[in-house]
């Protein structure tokens, strides 16, 4: 089976169905018996073991350290009430913004869970693993002032933190743009590289912008995930690529509509 610009997926669709089954049924039931505690983190471990039959990221409880560190709210995973099946919740931030970790029901083996956040068109990639999310927040708060960082974030990762990131590498690295340091150092986040298209068009540099675009779209760096085709249609339109777009537009169509990060009419419009 293939899905998301040409990940070969090694389950039958039987195998991947029954897997979505068994995950929803037993999520239905441990939504019912598990519950989130100020005090402290829900099972997620055995959850992701047992429920999601998957290998827990190693240091997902770092992770979760580091969230409940910058205020957010730990949240239980089988709190899925209104959420895709294919989610498990991880925390909740002030604004009701949702960090969740993806079960991707026939993923291959190599594909760790991607860590996205939870909106009401589907999901939002924030980072391809637990891994790179960590390194990205302490990367980004290495970079504010001193007197806005108080070091909570690196003492709550702890040793998982030391071994992704070491304080102190953003200055010495001598790159003034944070988002650079990213692309570079870290990894590709498809809101780094949204925001780098933008500032093409900005510049009035419309052919870096549609070489980012399209760079975007490369079928390695986000497999599974429309956003990049979505995005990619958007920038054709506005500059005036009409037959380009529909292309992108008609290729995010044939991935997962909660991965689109638009309402599937919007894109319809396009095609």
């Amino acid at each position: 089976m293939k899905i998301g610009g040409g990940v070969v997926y090694e389950c039958s669709r039987a195998t991947a169905l029954r897997t979505l089954f068994l995950f929803r049924r037993s999520t239905a039931s441990s939504s019912r018996s598990v519950r989130s505690s100020s005090s402290s983190f829900p099972d997620h471990i055995s959850f992701i073991k047992d429920v999601a039959a998957a290998q827990p990221p190693q240091h997902l409880s770092h992770l979760l350290k580091l969230l409940k560190a910058r205020g957010e709210s730990i949240i239980s995973p089988g709190a899925k009430q209104g959420l895709i099946p294919l989610a498990i919740p991880l925390a909740k931030s002030s604004s009701d913004a949702l960090t969740a970790l993806l079960r991707w029901p026939t993923a291959p083996p190599r594909m760790e869970m991607p860590v996205v956040e939870v909106w009401k068109h589907g999901v939002r990639l924030l980072a391809k693993n637990v891994d790179q999310f960590i390194h990205r927040i302490l990367v980004e708060e290495d970079a504010k002032n001193l007197l806005e960082s108080s070091g909570m974030l690196f003492h709550a990762a702890a040793e998982a933190g030391e071994k992704l990131y070491k304080k102190g590498n953003f200055a010495k690295s001598q790159i003034s743009d944070i988002d650079v340091y990213l692309l570079r150092k870290v990894g590709l986040f498809p809101d780094v590289l949204e925001r780098k298209v933008m500032q093409h068009f900005a510049k009035g540099d419309h052919v870096s912008a549609l070489v980012t675009g399209e760079f975007y779209t490369k079928k390695e760096h986000f497999p599974g995930f429309a956003r990049p085709f979505v995005f990619n249609a958007e920038i054709l339109l506005k500059v005036g690529r009409n037959l380009e777009a529909k292309d992108a537009a008609r290729g995010a169509l044939k991935l997962p509509w909660w991965t689109l990060g638009c309402k599937y009419q919007v894109l319809l419009g396009s095609c």
